[in-house]
């Protein structure tokens, strides 16, 4: 039996692996790597475990390659790291948008898929100032539908967790207690 929150269900039973999806700027990559150290896990940022593989940047494969070429190798990085245990996968936040890679990640019964879920206005706060590395701040209209279009596909992740008002340190110690995460005992 599923326990059912306002944004899915959350399974019963131990997750070997927690993945955090969410919003530019809502915290995946800083709240995932306080979650794995606080719990001897090993932590997984998925877009530098691509740019590590591919020897260049992400915004160099869309340019070289497009989006659907990233979106495969993206799919390849996340269903060879969904074999292993006791990790934390950061997720880039498009790769909710890919249909098989949603349904790899909602169907692993060993698998937690958590949102991180931050307002637009935190967003922006959040990544002020980081336009020159992420182009797409820089048109607001287009960013604010990009955001509107992917959070009902956040939504269907097992848990959903508000973060507008939590330090990452919080949010990880809330996501630990949640899914009954904790360090091994001697």
């Amino acid at each position: 039996m599923t326990e059912t929150t306002t944004h899915g269900p959350v399974l019963p039973g131990f997750p070997h692996r927690v993945v955090l999806t969410g919003f530019m700027g809502s915290g995946k990559s800083t709240v995932g790597r306080i979650l794995a150290r606080s719990v001897w896990w090993r932590f997984i940022d998925v877009d530098r475990e691509i740019e590590h593989a591919a020897g260049t940047t992400i915004a160099e494969i869309f340019r070289l390659h497009g989006e659907s070429h990233f979106r495969q190798l993206e799919h390849i990085t996340i269903a060879r790291f969904l074999t292993e245990r006791r990790i934390v996968l950061a997720l880039g936040g498009g790769a909710i948008e890919d249909e098989r890679t949603r349904a790899l990640l909602l169907s692993d019964p060993a698998t937690r898929l958590v949102h991180l879920e931050a307002s637009f206005d935190t967003v922006l706060l959040r990544t002020s100032g980081t336009d020159a590395v992420r182009p797409v701040l820089a048109d607001r209209a287009n960013l604010e539908a990009r955001y509107l279009r992917r959070l009902p596909l956040y939504r269907l992740a097992h848990l959903t967790l508000p973060v507008d008002n939590l330090t990452p340190r919080a949010a990880a110690q809330a996501l630990a207690d949640r899914l009954q995460l904790a360090p091994p005992t001697a």
